[in-house]
């Protein structure tokens, strides 16, 4: 660790005990034989891993907001979460610090820190771009506070945030583990305003996850593996700062489960425009049948309020708005009166919120399915270009502006 973050740690106040045993801890990692012995494969590149990754099980969404008071702190804050990403999605054995300090690691993994197909995507929001750090000039256009849609019941301590970490793994305790160890190594830096847990239910029977009302969630996806879609619709263009970047908008849609189950089969495979058993569109057989939309002008077969016409009428208009889709199911048990709070934790990747997203937020106003779902809270997000090799750092290409 350089010796201005070693400052910034020292200067913190209250965390200041806490940090300085996460600063031995970082320091120790880096010695030779205390880390695992090559950062994980899909840590460094042109790109951050999280976005195109095939979805992992479960994932934690975190808001935050920055702490660290000037730009030097904040370049501190970045290196450390890349040093806390490169340990942790690479797996290794944590460093003994002796007896006087606290463990270096949680435990809760056990001796030896499992890579456990873990991502760390780190995406920075609007209100990174104030007055604190010097980059006010620099937002991009794209990059705002997300709005209030027609339909959106959000909470204020449930939206936006400086910053939006992204944890994915093969298992729960994983993540667990990676969210703790990054707080506690940041400690001082920045703390949480909201978290989304989620996880994906495997498919059943076969093809794509099931979300919380029953029917499968992203059928029409984009295909991550083909790259000139991806260079279309989700990687940001090699002409700006932001090159090899994306765009996160993160929505913690409610849905009022115990409202939707007593709804008539017909009458809910009508809403989605699919069958609940099988994901085929209502005029076709299999779940990957292409809608018919333009042999059903009037929707009888499609009902032209359904949310798969409203969300993508697939005609050469609503072509650019499409979107890389990566949602978690999400459950936290019940609220203040007793009713189930669960639903969605949609998350999509985009070149423009405004011209994808919130394009198709347009369309789908009114929809017959706002009667069941609420969408809470949520935000917008930058997603940083990728940590290119040990040297690099998440958020150089935004500091490196003057």
């Amino acid at each position: 660790m350089n010796s201005s973050r070693r400052g910034f740690l020292r200067g913190l106040g209250a965390g200041a005990v806490g940090i300085a045993s996460g600063a031995a801890v970082t320091a120790a990692l880096e010695r030779p034989g205390h880390a695992a012995s090559a950062p994980s494969p899909v840590f460094h590149g042109l790109h951050q891993a999280g976005v195109v990754t095939p979805a992992q099980p479960h994932a934690t969404h975190v808001a935050l907001d920055v702490l660290a008071t000037d730009r030097a702190g904040l370049e501190d804050l970045f290196r450390t979460i890349t040093e806390r990403a490169r340990f942790l999605t690479a797996g290794g054995v944590p460093p003994e610090i002796g007896i006087a300090g606290p463990p270096a690691d949680s435990g809760v993994l056990g001796p030896l820190v499992p890579a456990d197909n873990l991502t760390v995507t780190l995406g920075v929001g609007a209100s990174l771009f104030d007055g604190r750090f010097g980059l006010a000039a620099h937002r991009p256009p794209a990059l705002t506070a997300m709005p209030a849609f027609p339909d959106d019941h959000l909470d204020p301590a449930r939206t936006h945030g400086d910053l939006m970490l992204q944890l994915c793994a093969d298992n729960r305790d994983t993540v667990v583990h990676a969210l703790r160890d990054i707080a506690r190594h940041t400690r001082g830096g920045m703390q949480i305003r909201w978290r989304a847990d989620g996880f994906i239910a495997p498919p059943r029977p076969s093809g794509t996850p099931r979300n919380l009302l029953g029917f499968k969630d992203g059928t029409s996806n984009l295909h991550v593996d083909d790259r000139a879609e991806m260079d279309r619709f989700v990687w940001l263009p090699a002409s700006s700062w932001e090159a090899g970047g994306t765009y996160m908008v993160v929505r913690v849609i409610r849905m009022l489960v115990e409202f939707w189950d007593r709804v008539g089969i017909v009458e809910q495979e009508r809403m989605f425009g699919r069958r609940r058993d099988s994901g085929a569109p209502l005029d076709g057989d299999h779940e990957t049948d292409v809608p018919k939309f333009a042999e059903d002008p009037v929707g009888e077969a499609i009902p032209l309020t359904s949310h798969i016409r409203r969300a993508n009428p697939r005609t050469p208009a609503s072509e650019p708005s499409r979107i890389l889709r990566r949602p978690y199911n999400y459950d936290s048990g019940v609220d203040e009166v007793g009713d189930l709070d669960m639903g969605l934790v949609f998350v999509c990747f985009q070149q423009d919120p405004d011209k994808q997203f919130a394009e198709i937020q347009r369309r789908l106003a009114g929809e017959p399915l706002v009667d069941y779902i609420q969408p809470v809270g949520g935000g917008y997000f930058l997603v940083l270009r990728g940590v290119r090799d040990a040297t690099d750092y998440f958020g150089s290409g935004l500091l490196s502006l003057t």
